[in-house]
C-alpha cells in the first residue's frame, strides 16, 4: 500500500552549517512553512546570539515555535513535541509543506520517535544528586552512570549535568536504567512521511571557520548588548541561579554572561571570544555524533552537493 501520510522535511545539521538559509529558500520555492527545532530559539530575547531569523526573514515565510517562552521559563522536549505536532497539523491543513529545521537532537527525537515513559522527576532525589555533584564533580557522577548504564554514559557527555542528573535520577527511583526504560517504550508511527536531511560540511575546518566568522558578525551586531539587556530583566537579575537556566546555558550566552559578570581586564574580551567559539565548536562536535546515530538520514555537504540536495528534495515532493 502506498504511504498516504502527508509530507514533511526534516533539515538537520551542526550549528552554522546553513540550515536556516536553506530552509528559508526551500519554504519559498515549495510553498512551505518552517518549524524551528532549536532549544535556544524558543526563548524571547535570545535573538542575535541564537541566530534567530530576523523580522524580514520571518515576514517572507511563516516560522513556528520561536519566542514561545521567556528566558526564565522552562520548556521541555515533551512540550516541544506537542507544540510541533500541532504546528505540523495546521501547516498541512493550510495546504503548505512543513519544514522542520534546527540542530537540537533531543527535540527532533521527541517529535519523530516519541519520548519514553519513565518515572516522574523527584525533587528530593534530584537535590541529592546535585549535592553530590557539588561535592564530587559531574565527571565523577558520569563515571557512576557508566557503571549502572553504560549505554547512557556513552551518549551523554561528561559535561552535560542536566542529562547525567536525569539518568541517575531515573535509576535511583526505579532501579532500572534510563536506557532500559527507553527500549521498553512502544513507538507509534509518526503521522508524517519525513525526508531526513543533514547539512554537514565534510571538512570540519570549513565549519570551524564559519562558526568563528558568524560569532564575529554576532558581536558586531550587538550580541553583548543583548546579553546586558537579559541581565537587566528583573526576573533574571533576581534569580539565584540565572546562569544555570536552560536559556542561558546556550552556547555563547553562558560565556557572555560570565564575561559581563566579572571585572573587565585587557585580555578578558579576547578570552571570552575564544571560549565562546570553542564552546560552539564543541556543540557542533556533539551534533555530528548525534547525527551519525540517526537512521534514514541523508547527508549532504552544502558547499559541494547543492544540486544533489535539491534533487533529493524534488524527488521527495514530486517536483520535476
Amino acid at each position: 500500500m502506498d504511504d498516504q501520510r502527508p509530507l514533511a522535511i526534516a533539515l538537520m545539521g551542526p550549528t552554522a552549517s546553513g540550515k536556516s538559509a536553506y530552509a528559508l529558500a526551500l519554504a519559498q520555492r515549495l510553498h512551505g512553512e518552517i518549524v524551528s527545532v532549536d532549544s535556544a530559539l524558543v526563548y524571547r530575547g535570545l535573538d542575535i546570539g541564537a541566530a534567530k531569523p530576523n523580522a524580514d526573514e520571518q515576514a517572507q515565510v511563516p516560522h513556528h515555535l520561536m519566542d514561545v517562552r521567556e528566558p526564565w521559563q522552562p520548556y521541555s522536549a515533551a512540550e516541544f513535541a506537542h507544540d510541533a505536532q500541532a504546528a505540523l497539523n495546521t501547516i498541512v491543513e493550510r495546504g503548505k509543506l512543513p519544514i522542520l529545521a534546527g540542530g537540537t537532537g533531543l527535540y527532533f527525537r521527541a517529535l519523530l520517535e516519541g519520548l519514553s515513559e519513565m518515572p516522574e522527576a523527584d525533587g528530593a532525589v534530584r537535590a541529592q544528586i546535585a549535592g553530590e555533584a557539588a561535592e564530587r564533580g559531574w565527571p565523577a557522577l558520569h563515571t557512576e552512570l557508566a557503571q549502572v548504564d553504560p549505554q547512557a554514559a556513552q551518549r551523554i557527555h561528561a559535561t552535560d549535568p542536566q542529562r547525567i542528573q536525569r539518568a541517575l535520577e531515573v535509576y535511583r527511583i526505579s532501579g532500572r536504567s534510563i536506557s532500559d526504560w527507553q527500549r521498553a517504550s512502544a513507538r507509534k508511527r509518526f503521522p508524517f512521511k519525513v525526508l531526513k536531511l543533514a547539512l554537514a560540511p565534510v571538512d570540519r575546518a570549513v565549519l570551524h571557520a564559519r562558526i568563528e566568522a558568524r560569532f564575529d558578525v554576532m558581536l558586531d551586531a550587538g550580541f553583548l548588548d543583548e546579553v546586558r539587556a537579559l541581565q537587566a530583566l528583573p526576573e533574571l537579575a533576581q534569580h539565584p541561579t540565572a546562569a544555570d537556566l536552560p536559556a542561558l546555558r546556550a552556547v555563547g550566552y553562558r560565556q557572555a554572561w560570565e564575561y559581563l559578570s566579572q571585572p573587565d581586564s585587557p585580555s578578558a574580551f579576547a578570552q571570552f571570544r575564544e571560549r565562546a567559539i570553542a564552546a560552539t565548536r564543541q556543540l557542533a562536535k556533539r551534533q555530528y555524533t548525534w547525527l551519525r546515530g540517526e537512521l534514514d538520514l541523508r547527508w549532504f555537504d552544502p558547499a559541494s552537493q547543492q544540486d544533489q540536495l535539491d534533487e533529493a528534495v524534488n524527488r521527495f515532493v514530486g517536483v520535476t
